[in-house]
């Protein structure tokens, strides 16, 4: 079962038709991060990732949205580098969770934007109740797949077809990393910085940062608390 909705986004932005990614925001040669932002998304989903992969080599993070200015959930605003009016190549799409989400997985607009996205993004993290916008597509049908655990029912709800994982912390999966609530995506963030460059850079980052990372993909602590 799949969400349905009408809603789009309304603020547009020059298109083109060289590829089917019509524009670039990115510095040629970068690992290219573009993180989706959206109103009431939650503030550590995408900045606990942030920080961690930006500290990668050669990183470079750029977000996108579907206006200028996005507010967090918690209220900090941040300005948009670019429109979800058109897509962009890149390496890693970053898509955050927040209440916010509960609204947008009826938005039609986006996703249409998502699924033109995901096929221009090499690979696809998504932080807690993120995953609920790639459930109201097709993309994680057959696949394993987690999220919030505190919202698990409500985002496994949205489909049956991905195999959801109840206990995991984060789950990696063909092209889609996905993580379970808040904090994990700044556990499975770390664990990409492994996949790409190795345990001893991702210790780097985890000491840079004086954060106590969290290795169990297969243990969630919370999925008990939330069970």
């Amino acid at each position: 079962m799949l969400a349905a909705g009408v809603t789009a986004p309304t603020l547009q932005a020059k298109t083109s038709s060289q590829s089917l990614a019509t524009a670039t925001p990115f510095t040629e040669g970068k690992y290219r991060i573009l993180a989706l932002v959206f109103d009431d998304y939650e503030t550590l989903d995408l900045h606990g990732p942030v920080e961690m992969l930006g500290h990668m080599p050669n990183a470079e993070i750029k977000l996108v949205a579907a206006k200028e200015i996005i507010k967090s959930y918690q209220g900090p605003r941040v300005v948009a580098d670019c429109l979800t009016t058109d897509t962009y190549d890149c390496d890693l799409l970053l898509i955050p969770g927040g209440l916010g989400t509960r609204t947008l997985v009826s938005d039609t607009g986006m996703r249409q934007w998502l699924i033109k996205q995901i096929a221009c993004s090499q690979n696809v993290f998504t932080v807690c109740t993120g995953t609920a916008l790639l459930a109201m597509t097709s993309v994680l049908n057959g696949r394993k797949a987690t999220t919030n655990k505190m919202a698990f029912e409500w985002v496994t709800s949205l489909n049956d077809n991905p195999q959801w994982q109840p206990r995991a912390r984060w789950v990696y999966d063909g092209k889609f990393l996905t993580s379970s609530g808040v904090s994990a995506g700044t556990d499975a963030a770390l664990f990409w910085v492994k996949h790409l460059h190795g345990e001893q850079e991702a210790r780097r980052i985890e000491t840079l940062t004086e954060y106590n990372w969290n290795q169990d993909a297969n243990n969630d602590p919370y999925a008990v608390v939330h069970k």
